[in-house]
């Protein structure tokens, strides 16, 4: 099925929800921000970790954990959240530069252009969540997926090529952030990661919808409305697979972490 054939109202009303859906996180995400900033900051002992520590014998603790190692926790998954971010803008401007879609169907150029502003605006509230809590803000792409991406790019080839390595990345990022909700040890950091998350997750919906699209047949069916008749079976869950979230394959809070 070719490009020209989509129909273009489907994937329009489906970028239209994924920045509702990012508008609703990124009014969540602003909130978390300044709450985080404005409570009081005992997360800020690292600057003065080594008298405190001789104060108290070693053994400050938050929650069960020294509040040094809590600390240095919660900043290397905002740097590591950042860096999947980073990668994310990259690639999806490079896909935006790509013949096939610059020149291809309008809407779907239109999709990685609003999701490449989504993820550039997550890029800054964990830098900004990052550098509140005394770290450094990570400008660096992940090193793990930047070195598979760099691997993919010389064959990426066509509109599928590009949907199928960003479906790895939005599922990477979704995973990942549902993983550090519980991972993390401020709650506002908890809702954080929590209203970035089904942003994520819905990008991968949302491209598992138009990868299912691009390998189909039926052109005439992609319309509002359609035929449900006529409809493949799988057209109602290929873009929901999991009733919940999966972490296995979240990264590791030091993965993108400043070194």
């Amino acid at each position: 099925m070719g490009e020209e054939n989509l129909d273009t109202r489907w994937l329009a009303e489906l970028t239209e929800q994924s920045q509702d859906l990012n508008s609703d996180a990124l009014r969540i995400t602003r909130e978390a921000l300044v709450e985080y900033e404005q409570q009081p900051q005992p997360r800020r002992w690292w600057r003065r970790g080594g008298a405190v520590a001789a104060l108290a014998g070693g053994a400050v603790l938050l929650g069960g954990m020294p509040r040094a190692a809590a600390a240095s926790t919660d900043i290397q998954a905002l740097q590591t959240a950042a860096s999947i971010e980073n990668l994310a803008v990259s690639v999806y401007t490079t896909a935006a530069g790509l013949p096939f879609i610059k020149d291809g169907n309008k809407t779907v150029a239109a999709f990685i252009t609003k999701t490449t502003a989504q993820h550039q605006a997550h890029a800054q509230a964990f830098n900004a969540a990052a550098t509140q809590a005394g770290g450094q803000a990570q400008n660096a792409p992940d090193p793990k997926y930047d070195a598979i991406v760099k691997q993919k790019l010389p064959s990426i080839k066509t509109p599928a090529d590009v949907v199928s390595l960003a479906i790895t990345l939005e599922d990477t990022a979704a995973q990942t952030y549902t993983s550090y909700v519980s991972k993390v040890t401020d709650v506002q950091l908890r809702k954080l990661f929590g209203s970035v998350a089904p942003v994520e997750a819905q990008h991968r919906s949302v491209l598992l919808a138009v990868q299912a699209l691009l390998a189909g047949n039926d052109a005439g069916l992609i319309a509002i409305p359609t035929d449900l008749a006529k409809l493949p079976a799988a057209a109602g869950s290929v873009g929901i697979p999991d009733a919940f979230y999966p972490t296995t394959n979240a990264s590791p809070i030091t993965e993108g972490a400043v070194q």
